[in-house]
């Protein structure tokens, strides 16, 4: 039985595979029972990872290091490159107010955390260890205790304080957003958020009446407009035509026109009348409208059109079809001809079947050649962003430079490819498995290691009276200041509920929290406003965690 006991016990590579696979497996199977109908879902692994640390056992260090920082850039890399495509989009449309609030949170619990150390006797570098846990922000432990060597002050205890206290930063986090739920938010209020977006489409049949575009081309019309438009079909004398850009409109003529949800009145403006049909029901047979032409979608999937603009194919003018939505990332897009195709973008090509079909070669629309992984950019993009995460950058008044670190430069990285990568003509597709798989792989290796290293002496502090305290006090730096900030955005700032969790979660470094609330509130905002707010967030706390103790100890 020798090797029984080597394969679970004696250092070696093999033997960290097989405890870090073994502690993933039984936190991931823990995570899908739901007690009082919630599950934690992969933060199970981190409780694994605790108790088999109590029962004693251990890996490497240097591979228990290895595998942490390994999952850890894995995880925040491919969640940068998923949001990457709506990010700067959404910084447009919020982004700013999202990343003040998620400020508030932070300088809130900055805050109590001074304040905390003044009042319950509990000293500055442990109660910046309570405050880096209660966060889940071990970037921000790191720094500290990098700062602590600095200053020849004792670096073991910060760390006890952030592993006592990191369990329930992460359940406090998932329990002020329930109680935020369950007092605020109503049924209505999601539903409402799953059909925002300004990037949603309108469709809607008008009928020329405006005598000021009466014999003018369809280009001098969208030249006369502000609002951007399609035209996908027009209807004259009783026969149906796809419009050029050449075409001369007449009085009378009826289109059908496509354009973003917010124009839809300047489109009646322009044309003259709307007719009262509504197109924008999901059941519409669009072939059936009439026998001449067809609508199908086709999928970009030759990799030179990749970061070509739609227009510079001239597909209208050359083969008579028109190509009416684009979409992305589960979101619709306007067709303009300044759009940048992307890999995987799928297009709504309306036409006669001849013509649809040449189109159809043209764009690829083989899909199973997606499906190939492209790890290349994954590889590129992870370098890239430990790079962006190892450059010192100095700040007056703060002796050690401040870095980004393993979590803050990959995500940045990622965010950066998957919006400007295809503009390079660099192909960072990935299917949306794909890219949950890298993310749970990485953040399940993150999750067992650190619970392995925290739990050889969680239970012995944590059943210590400054054990107790420094928990207590943890939860609160968790709780409250999420759920103050919860109330400003959702009651007062009037953003929507799945944005305000994500920019709760980002604001504590909280990929657990994201997870559940991804699970349980429809559609990408909580993903998005994640990733707008975390890396400015991740900085920012990383920068206070070394400030606090140069500041307030180093004089």
């Amino acid at each position: 039985m020798d090797w029984l006991y080597s394969l679970f016990v004696e250092h070696s590579a093999l033997q960290a595979v097989v405890v870090l696979s073994l502690i993933s497996a039984i936190g991931l199977g823990l995570g899908k029972v739901r007690f009082w109908g919630i599950s934690l879902g992969v933060t199970f692994v981190f409780f694994a990872g605790i108790l088999a640390g109590h029962l004693g056992l251990s890996i490497d260090p240097q591979m228990l290091n290895y595998a942490e920082s390994f999952g850890l850039v894995i995880f925040v890399y491919a969640l940068g490159l998923q949001v990457g495509p709506g990010f700067f989009s959404s910084f447009r449309q919020g982004g700013v107010r999202l990343n003040m609030l998620a400020l508030g949170v932070v300088l809130i619990g900055t805050l109590m955390a001074v304040l905390g150390s003044f009042l319950t006797g509990i000293s500055l570098p442990d109660m910046v260890g309570i405050l880096c846990g209660a966060t889940t922000n071990t970037p921000a432990l790191g720094a500290a205790q990098q700062t602590l060597k600095q200053l020849g002050m004792e670096t073991s205890t910060p760390a006890l304080g952030c592993a006592v206290t990191y369990p329930l930063g992460v359940v406090g986090v998932i329990l002020a957003i329930l109680v935020l739920r369950k007092s605020m938010v109503t049924d209505k209020d999601l539903e409402v958020q799953e059909k925002e977006g300004e990037n949603k489409t309108y469709i809607g049949a008008f009928q020329v009446h405006n005598p000021g575009i009466f014999n003018k081309s369809v280009k001098e019309i969208a030249d006369l407009s502000y609002a951007k438009f399609v035209i996908s079909r027009l209807w004259r004398d009783g026969k149906v035509t796809i419009p050029t850009s050449d075409k001369i409109v007449k009085e009378g003529d009826r289109l059908l026109v496509i354009t973003s949800e917010k124009d839809a009145a300047a489109m009646t403006v322009l044309f003259g009348e709307q007719e009262h049909t509504d197109w924008n029901k999901e059941d519409i047979d669009w072939d059936a409208i009439d026998s001449k032409l067809i609508s199908q979608r086709i999928v970009v999937t030759r990799p030179e059109l990749n970061g070509k603009k739609l227009g510079a194919l001239h597909l209208r003018n050359h083969y008579g079809i028109n190509i009416t939505r684009v979409y992305r990332s589960g979101v619709q897009l306007l067709a303009t001809a300044g759009l940048t195709l992307q890999l995987g973008d799928r297009l709504t090509i309306v036409g006669e079947a001849a013509a649809v079909h040449n189109v159809e070669k043209v764009l690829g629309n083989a899909i199973k050649s997606l499906k190939e992984p492209n790890l290349v950019a994954v590889f590129i993009g992870i370098i890239l962003g430990l790079i962006l995460g190892s450059i010192p950058i100095s700040f007056p008044g703060i002796s050690q430079p401040v870095k980004l670190g393993l979590a803050g430069g990959p995500i940045v990285v990622g965010i950066l490819i998957g919006t400007f990568g295809p503009r390079l003509h660099m192909v960072t597709y990935t299917t949306r498995s794909a890219n949950l798989m890298l993310r749970a792989l990485g953040l399940s290796l993150y999750l067992a290691c650190l619970g392995l290293d925290a739990g050889a002496h969680f239970f012995e502090t944590v059943f210590r009276p400054e054990g107790l305290l420094w928990i207590g006090v943890g939860f609160v730096l968790t709780l409250v200041p999420v759920l103050i900030m919860g109330v400003v955005a959702f009651k007062w700032m009037k953003v929507d509920f799945g944005s305000v969790t994500g920019m709760l979660c980002g604001s504590m470094a909280n990929p657990m929290a994201l997870n559940y609330a991804n699970d349980t509130i429809p559609g990408d905002n909580p993903s998005v406003s994640y990733a707008t707010v975390y890396p400015l967030c991740m900085f920012i706390r990383v920068i206070i965690a070394q400030v606090l103790l140069m500041f307030l100890l180093g004089s």
